[in-house]
């Protein structure tokens, strides 16, 4: 078992070398980057009678910066070197702990990302809390009950939170509960006089801020993780392992837990360690539907802004977790079954 969780840890290398090369090369031919920022801005300001006229800088023909000019900035950003070369070099700064420096507010992408994981870890936690905590008893609630009342009265619950993706639940949540009733916050973490606060009143607040959000990252796991503990705890009632047990004088609630539910565990525990990336990265959609400053909102903007050391940061951290949650997912089934042995 030990070498094959080694070879697993080698494999991280050349996936992550195949994912940033692919997203790096994707960053250097979408148009909109850092230089052509500037020269929209540079237009904007000429149109405003704020800078130079074309005419000066350029010659002519509506360009507001010269080809000098344009040449420092790529040299500037590195985009005078080819291709590769530009891509070793990004990969000799991570390798050394260096993120690069934001193209739009030019602080370093370590500072930016790691003021930002708390917000997203006391969601990610939050949700998984809430995923786990309620959808596994959910699960064997309707598995033991299937075909009752509460079983079908259930789906209809889940499977219509299944049917509305997250933020458009944050939407709709925000217009009813926020705009119109006003009995929660429009958006953020705290409110504006929170650091006058005493620590009660802090804590209220923050937790009356989260619940709008909380629903939100919520509402479309519920439905995947319920069925799935559901599904997998009815398949092992109806083995004959569990109808041996019954038949020997077992009672139905011992055949269930002492011998069908760890069973049925182990697809949820291979769910776990891939939660991992999503409990630390966030959602992008939800955090900009309620403008909480976390790794999502942070990813958002950096995607909109063409922010391309900052998209490179956020990919380099997320699918590096991403691989790790795959290996502590193979850990988790190892633990929950240990008739597995990974050769």
């Amino acid at each position: 078992m030990t070498a094959y969780f080694i070879r697993r840890l080698l494999l991280i290398i050349p996936t992550f070398l195949g994912i940033t090369v692919m997203v790096f090369t994707i960053t250097r031919f979408v148009p909109g980057g850092p230089i052509e920022r500037i020269i929209s801005n540079a237009r904007q300001m000429e149109a405003a009678g704020a800078g130079p006229s074309s005419t000066d800088a350029a010659g002519g023909g509506g360009q507001p910066l010269s080809e000098s000019q344009i040449e420092t900035l790529k040299k500037y950003y590195g985009f005078d070197r080819p291709l590769l070369e530009s891509y070793f070099l990004w990969l000799s700064k991570v390798l050394q702990g260096d993120l690069g420096r934001s193209t739009r507010y030019y602080d370093p992408v370590w500072s930016m990302i790691k003021e930002r994981i708390p917000v997203s870890l006391y969601f990610g936690v939050l949700s998984m809390i809430m995923i786990y905590g309620v959808c596994i008893p959910l699960g064997i609630a309707k598995a033991v009950k299937h075909k009752s009342g509460f079983d079908n009265a259930s789906s209809v619950v889940i499977f219509t939170g299944y049917a509305i993706p997250g933020w458009v639940a944050g939407v709709m949540l925000l217009v009813l509960f926020s705009s119109q009733l006003d009995i929660f916050p429009l958006g953020g973490l705290t409110s504006n006089d929170f650091f006058q606060m005493n620590l009660f009143e802090k804590v209220v607040d923050i937790l009356w801020h989260t619940v709008l959000p909380l629903i939100s990252y919520v509402i479309g796991a519920f439905t995947v993780m319920t069925l799935l503990m559901k599904n997998t705890l009815m398949d092992n009632l109806a083995s004959d392992y569990v109808r041996t047990a019954i038949a020997k004088g077992l009672s139905f609630k011992k055949a269930v837990f002492r011998h069908a539910l760890r069973n049925s565990l182990i697809p949820i525990a291979t769910h776990f360690g891939n939660n991992i990336s999503i409990i630390l990265m966030g959602s992008f959609l939800i955090e900009k539907v309620f403008n909480i400053n976390g790794m999502g909102l942070l990813g958002y903007e950096s995607v909109v802004d063409r922010d391309y050391p900052v998209v490179m940061g956020i990919l380099a951290v997320s699918s590096l977790l991403f691989m790790i949650g795959n290996i502590l997912s193979d850990i988790c089934v190892a633990i929950v079954d240990p008739r597995v042995r990974f050769k």
